[in-house]
């Protein structure tokens, strides 16, 4: 069974009915006892009985809020629109929101895809679709959709990396593709419970407190080896650039080994993190 539109009547109009209900009951009950005539009594107290049960029929629906139906364990539908509604006064009317939602995940401790403990949370954004699967069709919605929701960033933050190269991704770069995957997971967990998933992303990312610290000596080890490379690639690129000069202007004629002493000393002047001391030769270049 599938939502349906639940049956009402316009609330205003059965007020009016309802008060000349009950007042005409209470002023045919007045009369019937003052002139002593059991008909108008008992006229008059039946209609304040069926006035006082058709008040019981009145409900107020607010904007994105619903009531669902249910008569003698039945489902007869849902009230959606906003207003003052009239329904069988016999009927359970249950509240149910369609107001959108945001569950803010508590910190889990999970092992990524390489087995490395992280702690991760994630914020939700949900809001009732189907009122109909979300109470007959789970038990507790709102419980079936944090327990879903921990279930899926457990198995997101598990297939991929914490960090990785451009060519993978991970949860640390590829932030909105792993928040695309969580979501679309969700889709698919609460289907079933006539939940939206309206939007997800991560609140919080960071390694285990046992393995921070030897994960940041690595990003920094790895910081300084992609340095050191721009810096010897540069250098190397100003050798080359300084020997083809020399040669095509002819400022100086140097052999294989005076050619590689000056590579040398470029080296350790570009590449050294600290200012260079020059070294005075007063004799050639081989004493």
């Amino acid at each position: 069974m599938d939502e349906r539109k639940g049956r009402t009547l316009p609330g205003a109009f059965i007020l009016v009915v309802d008060l000349l209900l009950i007042l005409g009951g209470l002023g045919l009950l007045i009369w019937g006892a003052q002139n002593q005539i059991k008909g108008g009594v008992l006229i008059g107290l039946l209609s304040m009985i069926v006035g006082f049960l058709v008040a019981c029929g009145f409900l107020v629906i607010e904007p994105n809020g619903s009531k669902v139906l249910i008569l003698f364990g039945s489902y007869k539908g849902t009230v959606k629109a906003a207003g003052f509604h009239w329904v069988n006064p016999f009927t359970v009317r249950r509240e149910v929101s369609l107001r959108a939602r945001t569950l803010n995940g508590e910190r889990l401790k999970v092992n990524d895809s390489m087995g490395n403990p992280i702690e991760i949370a994630a914020v939700i954004v949900w809001q009732v679709e189907d009122t109909y699967d979300a109470l007959f069709r789970v038990d507790r919605y709102e419980e079936y959709v944090a327990m879903q929701s921990e279930t899926a960033l457990r198995h997101s933050a598990s297939i991929f990396p914490y960090d990785a190269g451009e060519d993978q991704i991970s949860l640390r770069r590829n932030t909105t593709e792993v928040a695309d995957h969580l979501a679309t997971e969700l889709r698919e967990r609460l289907e079933i419970s006539g939940v939206k998933i309206l939007e997800a992303r991560l609140s919080h990312l960071a390694y285990a407190p046992e393995i921070a610290g030897a994960m940041l000596r690595r990003q920094q080890a790895s910081a300084v080896i992609a340095a050191r490379q721009i810096i010897v690639d540069g250098a190397v690129g100003m050798v080359e650039l300084a020997l083809a000069r020399i040669e095509r202007e002819n400022l100086v004629k140097l052999d294989e080994e005076r050619k590689a002493t000056m590579v040398s000393n470029l080296m350790v002047v570009l590449c050294s993190e600290q200012a260079a001391q020059p070294v005075l030769n007063t004799g050639s270049l081989y004493t």
